[in-house]
């Protein structure tokens, strides 16, 4: 099994993420709701821009340098930040990035509101700021619908801003409290004359159950471009729907119910995500990895039947730690044309040769770096 990748490493089949982006662009046309993917599972402009042409407005980045690497090959055009950017440095930052591509950020206090209208200044050129809403995943955002109130005034008031909307990041199985939460807040808005032209919430946990939401006017989702073992596991996808795998050897075999392999934590991540175990070995499901160091990986069977030299694929628990992990991607058999370019950690990308080296069409490796991700 692709005996020439050296491994760890990881193997995204575009053709299954190709379906992937195409099944949802489907669904999300058919619902009538906006489509902004995030680009936190893939990092690569190659597939954002794919998203793009299959009928995506635009994507959803967490950090400037994702952005600014987003936009590098040109065919990106429009990027939502949903991350309170704070301090001057980034905000600097943010106002170069601005100047490249139509911008949206997201605030959830005075404060960072402030910081923002002290660089974006000029009511020609005003930037969107959406009211960031915690509606019971307790991670950033006002806690209470009257809560976004005075955000979305401030940023209303300031020349240089302009209030784009609410945006949320839901709990998952909370879709009734979360739209009355976001009604009430909306409402609360426009009894003070502040309309509010978009909503946006997102997850792909409850991606199949978007269209039944009467409320937002925009999606953003990521895991579903290469989907993982907690979505298969919540239902939401099959095996063969997922597009990214980690491709490792046995290094050795101790007993009959015990072998190692050469991925550890620091290419599968720790990620349990709830389950039991760190992912998923295609074509033997009665094999639990059960245990990571950084470079070795443990896996138990009754029976493990492997030797030293074999090479098993896993589908990963969460896949966007995964590929955050990253530092270059190889390209055997890509179409004429594309490539790689910059991913969204600045760092390098490399393209490797013609097809062949046991590699099928339509497959990217991907290797993990030898230091963290900055």
């Amino acid at each position: 099994m692709f005996q020439t990748i050296p491994t760890p490493a990881v193997l995204v089949d575009l053709e299954v993420a190709q379906a992937n982006i195409e099944k949802f662009q489907r669904y999300a046309d058919a619902a009538g709701f906006k489509l902004r993917p995030h680009i936190k599972t893939h990092k690569m402009p190659l597939i954002a821009k794919r998203q793009i042409a299959a009928g995506a407005v635009g994507v959803t980045c967490q950090k400037i340098s994702e952005a600014r690497a987003m936009i590098s090959q040109g065919g990106i055009d429009d990027v939502l930040l949903t991350f309170n950017i704070v301090g001057a440095d980034k905000v600097a930052a943010l106002k170069k990035l601005a100047g490249d591509v139509r911008l949206t950020v997201v605030a959830d206090s005075l404060t960072v509101v402030d910081g923002l209208a002290k660089v974006f200044d000029d009511p020609d050129a005003r930037l969107g700021v959406m009211v960031e809403c915690d509606t019971g995943a307790e991670r950033c955002g006002v806690v209470t619908p009257d809560d976004a109130v005075p955000v979305a005034a401030r940023i209303d008031a300031a020349p240089g801003l302009r209030f784009a909307g609410l945006m949320t990041y839901p709990p998952v199985g909370r879709a009734r409290h979360v739209a009355d939460w976001l009604a009430t807040a909306a409402g609360a808005c426009e009894a003070v004359g502040l309309q509010v032209p978009l909503i946006s919430t997102g997850g792909s946990p409850g991606m199949w159950d978007a269209a039944a939401l009467d409320w937002p006017t925009e999606y953003r989702i990521g895991t579903y471009v290469y989907n993982d073992r907690s979505l298969v596991q919540r239902g939401v996808c099959d095996w063969a729907d997922c597009a990214l795998t980690v491709l490792a050897t046995v290094v050795s075999v101790p007993t009959t119910g015990r072998a190692i392999i050469d991925a550890g934590s620091k290419v599968l991540t720790s990620d349990l995500l709830g389950l039991a175990g760190h992912g998923h070995v295609l074509g033997r499901p009665d094999i639990a990895i059960a245990a990571l160091s950084e470079e070795h990986g443990t896996l138990k069977a009754e029976n493990i039947d492997l030797q030293v030299g074999d090479r098993l694929r896993i589908v990963p628990n969460h896949a966007c730690v995964v590929a955050n992990m990253l530092d270059h991607v190889q390209q055997p058999c890509l179409r004429r044309g594309e490539h790689a370019g910059p991913c969204a950690t600045d760092r390098e990308w490399h393209t490797a040769g013609p097809a062949g080296h046991g590699a099928r069409a339509g497959l990217v490796t991907c290797a993990p770096p030898h230091r963290p991700n900055p």
